[in-house]
């Protein structure tokens, strides 16, 4: 069975660039029917927080992304140690005594004599004896992978073949002198336990995926297929921050942007196919493929999707928008506000619009309009009021004012609706009934309707 992984970091909120990796995750293994794992790769003690990884599983849910699994690295901390225990027996790590200030003036150095900052083993030429006395005066080692001087091959499901020489790389800690595991072997012991196939992540892991083979092979596991998708930045080319909470999906959710709107822009950038607003989540697992994107990095752009949600919104049925909604609303109600929403926080406030009672409020516009909108009470049609009714109603107004245009039928929207803008007034009237047209003709008697902003 197909078995991918999502494995944010708890440390900061989850971005649109992290969000996309979940993404491509979820829609491969629904596309072949296999698992989704969600993996909180939890060992940093400093940044990791209960609070992030709730959130992030909220997020995840919000999208719409089922979760088939969850699983902790917090709680794995001894399979780390056998795996560690295992390569110090066949002699793959080895422990180094160097400390942050000493590692970090070596590389100055290095980049002064114009060579690569790569570590120089020094480590290995310590004595045991040298080494004993290290630890007997309180320095603990941290444990470095040592990496053999070669070319790790892999096929890339986007890149195609990819070679790396590790003669460029430095030996990777994996454990630190505090006794703290970092990503490197975690993420390796964890894939093979959790009989991981594909790996599908950013392509700033390139560097990380040909030491992580390498760790495969000396631990003697199967090598799981990989995938390195391109990163993604803002429409300013500045990568998103989980931390500084910009482009987060929390952003987005406050915003009232619909989660068919972020998955389908995210799940399509990249490719030559954008969203139109009739997407769903089926389709977008069944036009799935690696082979439709490029390597480069892509964009993406907030603004965006402020236009594309409105489609969005356009689209939905009735059944899931009233699933959506917290305010009762008919069928009908929703087929005459749908196309003028730009979220479905709106929905509530124009069924009340159209459905309770407005309280009506000084407006200069239509104080000057007084002879105008008692005009319009005398044209009002005595039958039933029918969309065509808006037609007919407006031709008499406009032939005995001679008003046309924006003087014609804006103080007729203003005094039934509150709102310069909105659904088409044909539709409206029906909906309001001639009874509610009159009483809030009247009401305005040279006063406004007094709406709240929906910006």
């Amino acid at each position: 069975m197909t078995r991918v992984r999502f494995a944010p970091s708890p440390t900061g909120h989850l971005h649109v660039g992290n969000a996309r990796i979940a993404i491509f995750n979820w829609l491969f293994a629904q596309k072949n029917k296999g698992h989704f794992l969600l993996r909180l790769d939890d060992t940093d003690k400093d940044r990791a927080t209960e609070a992030f990884a709730d959130e992030i599983i909220d997020d995840m849910q919000w999208m719409g992304l089922t979760i088939d699994s969850i699983e902790k690295q917090s709680n794995r901390v001894q399979k780390y140690d056998a795996a560690l225990e295992y390569l110090k027996g066949t002699g793959d790590v080895y422990e180094c005594f160097d400390t942050a200030e000493e590692l970090e003036t070596k590389r100055k150095i290095q980049i002064m004599q114009g060579r690569p900052p790569i570590y120089d083993r020094n480590a290995l030429m310590l004595t045991r004896k040298q080494k004993d006395h290290k630890i007997r005066c309180g320095i603990r080692p941290h444990w470095r992978f040592k990496l053999k001087d070669t070319v790790v091959e892999w096929h890339d499901m986007t890149r195609g073949k990819v070679r790396l020489a590790t003669k460029h790389l430095s030996d990777p800690i994996l454990i630190r002198a505090d006794g703290q595991y970092l990503y490197t072997l975690c993420s390796v012991v964890d894939d093979v336990d959790m009989h991981i196939t594909h790996v599908i992540r950013g392509a700033d892991h390139l560097t990380n995926t040909a030491i992580q083979i390498l760790l495969f092979r000396a631990l003697h596991k199967e090598v799981p297929t990989f995938a390195h998708v391109p990163l993604v930045t803002d429409a300013k080319g500045k990568g998103f921050s989980k931390r500084l909470g910009f482009g987060t999906i929390g952003e987005l959710r406050k915003k009232h942007i619909e989660n068919i709107a972020v998955v389908a822009t995210l799940a399509k950038l990249g490719t030559n196919s954008m969203p139109t607003g009739k997407e769903t989540f089926n389709a977008l697992v069944e036009d799935f493929s690696f082979s439709a994107f490029g390597n480069s990095v892509v964009k993406f752009s907030l603004q965006d999707l402020a236009p594309l949600n409105k489609k969005f919104i356009r689209h939905l049925t009735y059944e899931d928008a009233r699933q959506k909604c917290d305010r009762p609303m008919d069928k009908k109600t929703w087929n005459v506000i749908r196309n003028n929403l730009n979220s479905l926080q709106e929905a509530p406030l124009w069924h009340e619009i159209l459905f309770e009672e407005i309280i009506s409020a000084k407006n200069a516009y239509l104080d000057h309009n007084k002879y105008f909108i008692a005009k319009a009470i005398q044209l009002l049609p005595e039958h039933t009021v029918t969309e065509k009714t808006w037609k007919d109603w407006t031709n008499n107004i406009r032939n005995e004012t001679g008003k046309t245009g924006r003087d014609l039928f804006l103080p007729l929207r203003l005094a039934l609706t509150g709102r310069n803008s909105g659904p088409e007034m044909e539709k409206i009237l029906p909906l309001l009934g001639r009874k509610k047209i009159l009483q809030r003709l009247k009401s305005v008697g040279g006063q406004a309707l007094l709406r709240r902003d929906t910006s």
